[in-house]
């Protein structure tokens, strides 16, 4: 099973369309929607977790090029800076997928970049900017 993190961004004329409902069953293609922000009228991003086989995501992806809507790589993650983090817990909170936890024996904040979704709660909540924003380019 091949699973990647995407951005999709809806062109005003297709933002009340079902597209990710036909993605989901028509191309059988598992949507985990980490991040969206979708106006009626106006334009539509989605960042989005995408996992199935290798033939439905592709069938899907070229699907949503037809339909209009512009598909590209998520372009950030967050890094977590040990030299500058004091373990103070403040961020674990303020975290919605628990990619930052304590360590109960050292009392040490972890992060798992894997759980992460890119919603900037912790570099909002770090007072230490222990926490910040790797761009990727392709």
């Amino acid at each position: 099973m091949k699973q990647m993190k995407l951005v999709f961004i809806f062109p005003e004329n297709i933002v009340e369309e079902p597209v990710t409902y036909n993605l989901i069953s028509e191309y059988g293609v598992r949507v985990n929607i980490l991040r969206a922000s979708i106006d009626p009228g106006k334009q539509g991003r989605m960042v989005v977790e995408l996992s199935g086989e290798e033939i439905q995501i592709s069938q899907g992806l070229n699907y949503l090029e037809n339909v209009g809507v512009r598909v590209t790589p998520l372009g950030q993650n967050i890094q977590r800076l040990e030299d500058r983090c004091t373990s103070c817990t403040s961020c674990i909170p303020h975290c919605p997928t628990q990619a930052l936890d304590v360590d109960r024996e050292s009392w040490n904040v972890t992060f798992d970049p894997e759980k992460c979704i890119v919603c900037f709660s912790c570099l909002e909540t770090c007072i230490y900017n222990a926490m910040s924003v790797e761009e990727q380019f392709a």
